[in-house]
């Protein structure tokens, strides 16, 4: 707000007259001569606003608008209606009219509108703008203009699907789309298959799967779908012809090749003669809700008493076409796992006991395990003994100090025979993943 302060003009009086106020008001002396002006002076103040300014720290509400992207020039005389009739007739090629949505959105148009109007439903207007720019990040790292011009029609599905791989990523994921002429499906495979294979370190025959070849990655992902079966099924007959049609290396080929012959299911069955192993595996965020199979276990806290552990409902199941889940009693706390093999066929006992820090495990632990909460996997339907290399849940010396997990050698050199289960699985937590970020420059 301004505020305007003039000087208004007085008479100027001398002090070294005698004349004094009274007299100045007397009518009847004379006036005073004609006093001299001064000139007016204003000046400007800023005073603070009525309207309350946000704090530095408050959230204001701002609706979403998308960054202005560069519109075709063939467009760029187009109003707004011109711009409603290119996308409703879809006049020109998939990439030319994409830009033409946020442009509409910046106008202040929103997804349902831009839908009724042109009859493009909101899930293909994002597809179309990311598309879009995933095809100018490939104009931009000078892939082959032959490959950019497959995806000239109808190639907006397939670019979509590679939008979260990094630039150089998606050059040759692109490349690869192309030679294999994968649908969209395949290119959301491969895309999934590169962003998983540096997770999976430590995984069986990874060492032999080149990352920087897409078809490794792809073929990698078959391979693993294919060992969850042990048997020589038609399933896993099926992924691993798969995995040789799309793999790209010949020592990922060797690998396929010895899998589907058999060699390594003869191989793994020896290991399992040698000793025995429990996998340790991390949950991933989503991974329960992505799965097709899941298993409901009863949990127990590792610091109650060890007759919680048989006191926890043994059979859970669900019934009906819903799949409602029932227990046979009830229980306080329960955890969702997907349908991993060796959760998936525990049958009846199953049971979890959940340990705050994952250094109680009975072997060298590395650093980042430490503080780790973990879930540890029982079958308590199998309580004796019988292996020196296996790992059985426990009670803690002591009645009511909790669970420990021991191997079978430490067992049997205490005296003790039978358990309260044989631990089949150790769970860990999910954790963001941050091995294979894109780094900011990657982002278009």
């Amino acid at each position: 707000m301004l505020s305007l302060t003039s000087n208004t003009l007085k008479p100027i009086f001398s002090p070294f007259t005698s004349t004094s106020t009274t007299t100045f008001l007397n009518p009847h002396q004379p006036p005073h001569p004609k006093p001299s002006l001064k000139p007016i002076s204003a000046s400007i103040q800023q005073f603070p606003s009525s309207t309350p300014k946000p704090q530095p720290n408050q959230q204001v509400y701002q609706p979403f608008r998308p960054p202005p992207s560069p519109i075709p020039e063939q467009y760029r005389s187009l109003d707004v209606n011109g711009r409603l009739e290119i996308l409703a007739n879809r006049l020109g090629l998939w990439y030319e009219y994409a830009p033409l949505i946020p442009s509409l959105l910046q106008q202040g148009f929103t997804p349902p509108t831009i839908e009724e109007v042109t009859g493009i439903s909101g899930v293909e207007q994002n597809r179309l703008v990311v598309a879009a720019q995933v095809r100018e990040s490939l104009i931009h790292s000078k892939t082959d203009p032959e490959i950019t011009a497959e995806f000239d029609t109808g190639g907006s599905e397939l670019l979509y699907e590679i939008r979260l791989l990094s630039v150089q990523q998606r050059t040759a994921a692109a490349r690869f789309i192309v030679e294999k002429r994968l649908d969209a499906k395949g290119a959301g495979d491969l895309a999934r298959a590169t962003k998983d294979f540096p997770r999976r370190r430590g995984d069986k025959g990874r060492e032999s799967f080149d990352y920087t070849n897409p078809g490794d990655c792809l073929a990698f992902m078959y391979y693993r779908q294919a060992r969850e079966h042990r048997d020589m099924s038609e399933t896993r007959t099926d992924a691993l012809e798969e995995a040789l049609k799309v793999v790209g290396s010949e020592k990922a080929r060797s690998v396929i090749v010895r899998e589907l012959e058999g060699e390594s299911v003869r191989d793994e069955e020896e290991e399992v003669v040698a000793g025995v192993k429990v996998p340790v595996v991390r949950l991933k965020f989503g991974e329960v809700g992505e799965s097709s199979r899941v298993v409901v276990l009863p949990v127990c806290k590792a610091e109650e008493k060890d007759k919680e552990v048989m006191e926890a409902p043994w059979e859970c199941e669900s019934e009906g076409e819903l799949g409602v889940v029932v227990a046979e009693k009830g229980w306080k706390r329960w955890v969702v796992l997907p349908g991993w093999e060796p959760v998936v066929g525990l049958g009846r006992g199953g049971v979890v006991v959940s340990f705050s820090d994952a250094r109680v495990l009975p072997w060298k632990v590395n650093r980042w395990y430490k503080e780790e909460p973990i879930l540890v996997v029982a079958d308590r339907s199998k309580k004796e003994v019988e292996a020196d290399d296996g790992f059985y849940l426990a009670a803690v010396d002591g009645e009511g100090l909790g669970f420990k997990v021991e191997r079978g050698s430490a067992l049997k050199e205490a005296g003790v025979k039978e358990s309260l289960g044989t631990v089949v699985l150790i769970v860990r937590p999910p954790k963001d993943d941050t091995e294979n970020e894109i780094a900011e420059e990657d982002w278009e």
